[in-house]
């Protein structure tokens, strides 16, 4: 098994977390898109990384494969066992990518006039916050177990430094901080990390 993973992009990350969490052994080729050979860029319709090739199977969305490794490698589970959980799981995992990571991917850019990148961290920064609350319900995000939601959302809290976003250290913020604080402690996450992206980490 070989991923072809981007050494500074937070969704070849979330696949490296799942690798890391499930401690499957993997060859990582990191690189950047404009490094990787042609003919390894062309399995992605979008020329894009990450690419995991497994024997003869080759995929290049992300959410498919976390999901194929967190079924072909079933201990521990990322995913939890009931249909409803699994929904409510995949629909949060929707959420990130539809919502947030545009705003994300917009801002690790930086290509738009800084009124603009201001009004997007201020509306990221919102979105959030938002779900703050939830983390005194929950040990994760929605859940008592580590998923597959978590590899999402823990590479795009690792970047909020970098793209000039910082949680204010307030009471509402709280549980939101000290999840993040666990999870950055977590060996799967710690593992999961490139030599790039640990450098994004703020003193």
């Amino acid at each position: 098994m070989i991923l072809y993973s981007d050494r500074d992009d937070h969704y070849s990350q979330r696949v490296r977390i799942v690798l890391a969490e499930k401690d499957i052994t993997a060859e990582i080729k990191e690189s950047k898109p404009e490094e990787t050979p042609e003919d390894i860029l062309s399995i992605s319709p979008y020329h894009k990384l990450p690419i995991l090739v497994d024997r003869d199977l080759a995929i290049h969305d992300p959410s498919v494969m976390m999901e194929y490794l967190d079924e072909r490698f079933p201990h521990p589970p990322l995913l939890p066992v009931y249909p409803v959980a699994r929904a409510n799981s995949r629909t949060l995992m929707l959420r990130i990518d539809r919502e947030w990571c545009p705003i994300v991917d917009t801002l690790i850019a930086g290509e738009l006039p800084e009124k603009e990148l201001i009004k997007l961290r201020e509306e990221l920064l919102h979105e959030i916050s938002s779900i703050a609350p939830t983390f005194k319900e929950f040990k994760y995000f929605m859940s008592d177990e580590f998923t597959l939601v978590d590899c999402c959302f823990a590479p795009i809290l690792w970047r909020l430094p970098s793209i000039g976003i910082r949680l204010p250290v307030n009471r509402h913020l709280k549980p939101l901080i000290d999840y993040q604080k666990e999870i950055f402690k977590r060996p799967g996450f710690l593992d999961s990390l490139s030599s790039l992206e640990r450098d994004l980490k703020e003193d």
